[in-house]
């Protein structure tokens, strides 16, 4: 266990890390997310790779809470052997976190920079699930809101409404790979039933959220 989040790829021969009595098996096609605080092992293959890339938990919030097996990529697997062979300059930790952290399946949500605004986009990003409407955000925060929902449209491209279920829907990906249940996941995140959630996910993302957790299964064990 260590105060900063590990991100761990074996480009060569395979380990098996167990967290929370949760054996995860890595390949050259998986990476593993370590948060910050989880107890883990591992066991490693003779000759096997591997590459370890940290992260400051304080400085980079991690969208996982468990040990969380990821997709690598083409894109992925040529960063983290980039600055594995590199002695020089390598790409600056933001943007290595950034590429790693990122599911590739997320939703586009920029940030509002009014006050108001991008507390409340703050507070959502902490907790999804948090039911108030814009006008219960406007009143505790001492505006409008028209004003608020004004910024949100302007400042973002996406009415309150959008920004918020697409917030949603991000958070549920990482709450969904780390498998929990469909109907668990969507009163998590703030929607109202499983079926509002699932008509949500497969509109903004073409499939269901069993089908998006089979795919990733497929994806961790091919």
């Amino acid at each position: 266990m260590h105060d900063f989040h590990q991100f761990l790829y074996v480009p060569l021969g395979r380990i098996v890390v167990t967290a929370r009595e949760t054996d995860h098996v890595l390949s050259p096609a998986v990476g593993l997310w370590l948060p910050a605080g989880v107890p883990h092992s591992a066991r490693f293959e003779p000759d096997s790779l591997v590459v370890s890339e940290t992260f400051d938990a304080e400085r980079y919030p991690l969208p996982y809470t468990r040990a969380t097996v990821v997709h690598v990529g083409e894109v992925r697997r040529r960063l983290l052997l980039t600055r594995m062979r590199s002695s020089g300059a390598v790409p600056e930790d933001a943007a290595v976190f950034t590429e790693l952290a990122g599911d590739e399946q997320r939703l586009p949500l920029p940030r509002p920079a009014s006050t108001a605004a991008r507390a409340v986009a703050v507070a959502l990003l902490r907790d999804p699930g948090d039911p108030r409407t814009a006008t219960e955000w406007a009143e505790a925060l001492y505006t409008s809101s028209t004003s608020l929902r004004r910024a949100f449209r302007v400042e973002t491209g996406l009415s309150f409404s959008e920004w918020r279920t697409r917030a949603r829907l991000n958070h549920s990906l990482a709450l969904l790979a780390e498998g929990h249940q469909v109907g668990a996941v969507a009163a998590r995140v703030g929607f109202v039933s499983a079926n509002g959630f699932i008509l949500a996910f497969r509109r903004h993302f073409d499939r269901t959220p069993g089908a998006y957790v089979r795919e990733r299964t497929e994806r961790a064990v091919g």
